[in-house]
């Protein structure tokens, strides 16, 4: 029988055949209060976002304390041959940036988390373009899905990715061998939201809350003090 928020057996054995034993040997792990990740029912999992590898790293992070992450991946993926059949598989819900169906990303994980999945998302949009790699403002997807379905909001925060695969280089650099960290928060609190239609401005407030979770748990990963206002990613015209 299949877990809620799973893919197939086959699909896990795959993706864990190939990921477990490279992440394990290419990459030592701190991971943090995992314990505060809650093993049973829906959840959004938002994390900040270094480097192209750190998915692969979180969703290790993830399988090996019981959940299976449900991605959401850019939508061309999904059409690509063989590639796309495997991504359908892992249970990643696809992204229609700039389009009228970009609602129905959100629908879709909606309907997942209503079955038990844990939703991972990366409420920048992007790997951060602040130039000490703090948590940048955050789109307001995460915030929205939050409202709409009441589940849990888990902030993770890690570091160590950017080192193995910088953002913008295809090389990744793994000798000597890094460590990835990680420190799970509690859910962060939208009790004060509760009730209030979904409007922009509100939006905008509970993203905001979410990226201060996101940051503060990076502070204390770091042992560093954050900036007082997040980086703001330049808008091109």
């Amino acid at each position: 029988m299949r877990r809620p928020g799973w893919p197939s057996r086959f699909w896990v054995a795959v993706a864990v055949t190939i990921v477990k034993p490279i992440s394990w040997l290419l990459v030592r792990k701190d991971w943090r209060r995992a314990d505060r990740l809650p093993r049973t029912g829906g959840i959004i999992l938002v994390a900040n976002h270094l480097s192209w590898v750190d998915p692969v790293l979180i969703s290790h992070f993830l399988v090996n304390n019981g959940r299976w992450p449900t991605i959401l991946a850019k939508s061309g993926l999904f059409s690509v041959p063989l590639l796309g059949h495997a991504v359908r598989s892992l249970m990643a819900v696809p992204v229609h940036r700039g389009s009228a169906e970009a609602a129905l990303s959100l629908a879709e994980a909606e309907r997942r988390l209503a079955e038990g999945a844990c939703v991972l998302f990366y409420p920048e949009g992007t790997c951060t373009r602040d130039p000490d790699l703090w948590p940048m403002e955050g789109k307001t997807g995460a915030a929205r899905l939050a409202l709409a379905t009441g589940v849990p909001v888990i902030p993770v925060a890690h570091w160590g990715a950017q080192e193995i695969l910088p953002y913008g280089s295809k090389k990744p650099r793994l000798l000597p061998r890094k460590t990835f960290r990680t420190l799970t928060g509690p859910p962060v609190d939208l009790s004060k939201y509760e009730g209030r239609p979904p409007h922009a401005d509100v939006l905008r407030e509970v993203t905001a809350d979410i990226m201060a979770a996101i940051t503060a748990l990076l502070a204390e990963l770091r042992e560093e003090e954050p900036p007082k206002t997040p980086f703001k990613k330049p808008v091109h015209h």
